[in-house]
């Protein structure tokens, strides 16, 4: 791919800072060398040293970033009676069990859903449906549970799910270029710490073997890993 001077100068610098031990400095790069027109997305990108293909090394989770990610997130949550009303007075944009249908007849209008576990059976028929989108709810998530209020409180505050593809690698969104400096080193912080902690016990040799921090169309800012080692 060809890429403009913005970029080759953006890349350059990114390439001359090296890997970054201070979070503060790296989001401040990344934040320099983000040059789009519009509010870009600031990810992180991680690789680790475990195979996926054994569930003992399946890494997964959830992280409330303490600034959210910038993106305004639509929440579903499907349950009966009184869990209708909390999750209506909690924020859920919609809620009901009356969206197994209209799911099953292709509406997809939600980022997230949450679930009580006595409609999860309903819920398991849309399988082909929810979960290559990611939309299948989850206990480990924290998306199926009956306290749909403080699930929904969570969502809209700026929990996110992260979970560790084939190839050993988790992308997540930790905020925009227009947050501060200081929240996306924040939230960079929280999204590191639960990614360690989250370790298998059945992962062998270096764990966190590489981290990068990037804007949509920006180059990549690497992190040294070792910190966390």
């Amino acid at each position: 791919m060809n890429h403009g001077k913005r970029y080759r100068a953006a890349s350059e610098l990114a390439t001359k800072a090296g890997p970054m031990k201070d979070l503060a400095e790296a989001v401040k790069l990344v934040k320099q060398t983000a040059r789009a027109k519009f509010d870009e997305t600031i990810v992180v990108s991680s690789h680790l040293g475990v195979d996926p293909r054994h569930s003992d090394q399946l890494v997964r989770g959830t992280v409330v970033l303490p600034h959210g990610t910038g993106k305004t997130v639509k929440v579903l949550v499907i349950a009966q009676g009184d869990r209708v009303k909390d999750a209506e007075a909690a924020g859920a944009d919609y809620a009901g069990i009356e969206y197994v249908q209209k799911l099953k007849d292709g509406w997809l209008d939600a980022d997230v859903i949450v679930a009580t576990p006595d409609v999860m059976g309903q819920l398991g028929q849309l399988g082909k449906i929810l979960g290559p989108r990611g939309l299948m709810p989850n206990p480990k998530a924290g998306t199926v549970t009956m306290d749909v209020a403080r699930a929904v409180r969570e969502i809209k505050a700026g929990k996110i799910e992260f979970r560790v593809d084939k190839t050993g690698n988790i992308h997540a969104p930790i905020g925009k270029v227009s947050f501060s400096a200081k929240q996306l080193e924040e939230n960079l912080a929280a999204f590191m710490e639960t990614i360690v902690k989250a370790r298998p016990s059945a992962a062998k040799g270096v764990y966190l073997r590489s981290a990068t921090v990037s804007s949509t169309m920006g180059p990549g800012v690497k992190l040294d890993t070792a910190v966390y080692r």
